[in-house]
């Protein structure tokens, strides 16, 4: 048989078949005098049998340890880890689709956040302070606010964001918390054009120091000694200069009120 005739007779393509001589899978036939392949019976046999493996899911280097000379003892393990790496994906599809029927029905009431998905605590979180903005007008810098945090739910390490989502919540819950949070957004609003000298640059500084957990010290990069990281830079650079200036001043005072709190 041809090239092409082994291919159509296991169902695969030439390209595909090459591919298997390339990594030594499937070994390459002499060649006639003419220059074409000659392919007989076994290798049709052997690649049939990859595909019958790759199509149970198994990657082509665990093909490889199955074909091996031991394969009946190598093929059952392969099998075995197969059977239990299915059963996790099985696993991780059902909570996702738990987590998809939670956000629809999140979506159909209303309650679906513009910067979703976001982990349900994050929703939560998210929802307690919508309904402590109800009548206010709409912030630039609350929706920046919300858009960090959402970010920082997705990237930061697990026990950073437990941390920080733990804070956060912890704030909310205070009486007159949100009510500070939006008295700070607001100021940050009005520096949008001023100057990074203006007075009010302090005030929003220290309202919003009032308004954060030691823990954004961690997620937005920052060192105990006030260094700017990358991160924060990349952060920074997304403000006007009196706003990335009162988003410096709270830092430091961050970085303060932490070392205060350490000794």
């Amino acid at each position: 048989m041809r090239i092409g005739e082994l291919a159509a007779a296991v169902g695969v393509t030439t390209r595909t078949l090459r591919h298997y001589h390339h990594l030594g899978l499937l070994p390459e036939p002499e060649r006639r005098p003419n220059g074409y392949r000659d392919y007989g019976l076994r290798h049709a046999v052997v690649l049939a049998r990859i595909r019958r493996l790759t199509e149970l899911g198994l990657g082509l280097a665990e093909v490889r340890d199955v074909l091996a000379e031991d394969a009946g003892r190598d093929l059952a393990e392969v099998l075995a880890e197969l059977d239990d790496d299915l059963a996790r994906q099985e696993q991780a599809i059902r909570e996702r689709r738990a987590r998809l029927r939670a956000l629809l029905a999140d979506a159909e009431a209303g309650r679906l956040p513009v910067e979703g998905p976001v982990s349900p605590e994050l929703a939560a979180l998210f929802g307690d302070l919508d309904r402590g903005s109800k009548g206010r007008p709409e912030s630039p810098m609350a929706a920046k606010d919300r858009e960090i945090i959402a970010l920082l739910d997705t990237a930061a390490p697990p026990e950073e964001r437990e941390r920080l989502l733990s804070a956060l919540g912890s704030f909310a819950g205070e009486p007159g918390a949100v009510d500070r949070a939006h008295e700070a957004y607001a100021l940050l609003d009005a520096l949008m054009d001023a100057d990074p000298g203006d007075p009010r640059v302090d005030e929003a500084a220290e309202l919003l120091a009032s308004c954060l957990p030691d823990s954004a010290l961690d997620g937005l990069g920052i060192g105990n000694a006030g260094e700017e990281h990358s991160f924060m830079r990349a952060f920074l650079d997304d403000f006007a200069p009196a706003q990335a200036e009162a988003i410096r001043r709270t830092m430091r005072l961050l970085v303060q009120r932490h070392a205060g709190g350490a000794r």
